[in-house]
């Protein structure tokens, strides 16, 4: 396993931790300023903008772009919503190869039948495959923990997303492999190992005990239950060797504090605890 203490140009920041609280020019500024190698910004901060004046921005501060967050949902009731999101993604794609972004991460929707939502998931992706090679912009399916299964993704565990890796053969899929929705699986060993050459993105936060919350309520890491090297060293056992991105949630505690403090206690985290 790399060591990452004294070593935070092999580290990233999702925009999301800081609870979209500034413009993401100034939220490039201060990951920068940090030192941290790269950074994953979100729809909701770049659409309307200046999206290859925000790319060049990346890149003149020193940073990488480690993944695009996400995807409009793929299932639907409708055809023409089924199409309507496609088409959505593809637009969303080339806002990503513009930024320079590694990958587009899928977060990918589901239905109360569940096996109707992975057909349409699948049927999606597929859709998209065209435009991602064209761009040279990868597909990282985020398998979410079980709780969302209702609300946000019906794809729910690392072999899940293999399987539909293995069903679309194409090199432009893969996974992004976040903890704090995986850390439970007593598959993950196995399913982890057997991810090599397919994961695209690694996430690190924690899973606080109580968790009020369990989409905003998201832990500094160290502040939880999960055994945060034990993945880490799962998953750069597997081949991984990208940057390990901070993704937290927190709308009661880390979207409060300023950016400054929340980058001094990521780096000091992540040299320690993952």
């Amino acid at each position: 396993m790399r060591n990452l203490n004294g070593h935070l140009q092999l580290c990233a920041v999702n925009t999301a931790t800081f609870g979209f609280q500034a413009p993401l020019r100034q939220v490039i500024d201060e990951v920068a300023r940090a030192g941290f190698g790269a950074i994953a910004p979100w729809r909701r901060e770049v659409e309307g903008q200046d999206v290859k004046a925000l790319g060049k921005q990346i890149r003149e501060s020193g940073l990488k772009v480690t993944g695009y967050c996400r995807s409009t949902y793929f299932p639907a009731e409708m055809i023409s919503e089924r199409q309507a999101a496609i088409e959505d993604n593809k637009r969303a794609m080339q806002d990503a190869a513009d930024l320079g972004a590694e990958c587009y991460a899928l977060v990918v929707g589901t239905s109360l039948n569940l096996n109707d939502a992975r057909e349409q998931v699948a049927e999606g992706i597929a859709a998209l495959l065209p435009t991602a090679r064209s761009l040279g912009v990868k597909l990282a399916i985020e398998p979410l923990h079980p709780v969302y299964a209702a609300d946000r993704a019906c794809i729910n565990t690392i072999a899940q997303g293999l399987a539909l890796c293995d069903d679309l053969n194409d090199g432009a899929v893969g996974l992004l492999i976040d903890a704090y929705h995986v850390w439970w699986d007593p598959a993950l060993p196995a399913s982890i190992a057997a991810a090599r050459g397919r994961i695209f993105g690694f996430h690190v936060s924690d899973w606080l005990m109580p968790v009020l919350d369990v989409l905003n309520d998201r832990g500094m890491m160290g502040d939880g239950i999960i055994d945060l090297p034990h993945i880490r060293s799962l998953v750069e056992d597997a081949g991984y060797d990208g940057f390990v991105e901070v993704e937290i949630f927190s709308a009661n505690n880390w979207w409060k504090k300023p950016m400054v403090e929340t980058c001094r206690v990521m780096k000091e985290r992540l040299f320690t605890r993952v």
